[in-house]
């Protein structure tokens, strides 16, 4: 269980200006809380106590002018954008007591490497002394087969720790694989493919008959109306 010292300053200013000068002048606003205790407002040194956050449930000593506060972390506040610390809820803790956090679940062990691993829950609760909280928990995928899941009853929980969390709640789970469709792509037949385009001009001829037709039709009785001309010009001369 990590435990770290970090030494705080009391903040006497508050709101948005005050805390967005603490955070430019290298401070964390924070405040620590718990225990029946007033709410205590203090700055924190951003960079070491980012350092001690790169522990999961670290212990943070806060040391002040006139006493310490032994205080996990409870709520940390980042910005969206940048990831970087804004503000941090301490509660204060005792020696001896048990405490309920969420703990980091690994994993270890061979499985079958034909199905998809998928973490489903990457935490589980538990109780446990506030000075023995672990940095992570173990469960082993030896074995699993696609389709099988492993539960929160299944992570090793070593003695002293209660487990909190439902034991059938999932945390990791090997998916079978999406069958792959085999595509099929058919060859022409010989021929086939200059036959499209006689098919596309035939049904076009057909199309086109009709007026044709209609356009033959208009020229023989032109034709007929010149020769009934002649001929009446021929019969007047007679």
């Amino acid at each position: 269980m990590a435990e770290i010292s970090i030494k705080g300053a009391r903040r006497t200013e508050f709101g948005k200006g005050a805390s967005r000068r603490a955070r430019r002048d290298g401070f964390i606003p924070a405040v620590i809380y718990g225990h029946g205790e007033k709410p205590q407002h203090v700055a924190l040194p951003s960079r070491e106590l980012g350092v001690a956050l790169k522990t999961s449930n670290v212990l943070i000593d806060v040391v002040l002018d006139d006493h310490t506060e032994l205080t996990l972390p409870k709520s940390v506040s980042r910005d969206p954008l940048t990831g970087l610390l804004e503000h941090i809820d301490l509660v204060i803790v005792r020696r001896g007591e048990r405490v309920v956090v969420s703990v980091p679940v690994h994993t270890e062990g061979k499985y079958d490497q034909d199905g998809i691993l998928e973490h489903i829950n990457n935490f589980i609760e538990v109780e446990v002394d506030v000075t023995n909280i672990p940095a992570f928990l173990m469960i082993s995928m030896e074995g699993m087969m696609a389709g099988d899941s492993r539960y929160a009853s299944d992570v090793i929980i070593p003695d002293g720790i209660k487990l909190i969390s439902d034991p059938k709640m999932s945390v990791v789970h090997l998916s079978v694989k999406a069958a792959e469709e085999e595509v099929v792509v058919v060859a022409p037949v010989e021929g086939e493919a200059g036959a499209a385009p006689a098919v596309e001009g035939d049904a076009a001829a057909t199309a086109a008959a009709p007026a044709a037709a209609e356009a033959d039709k208009k020229a023989d009785k032109k034709d007929d109306k010149k020769d009934d001309k002649k001929d009446d010009k021929k019969d007047k001369k007679k």
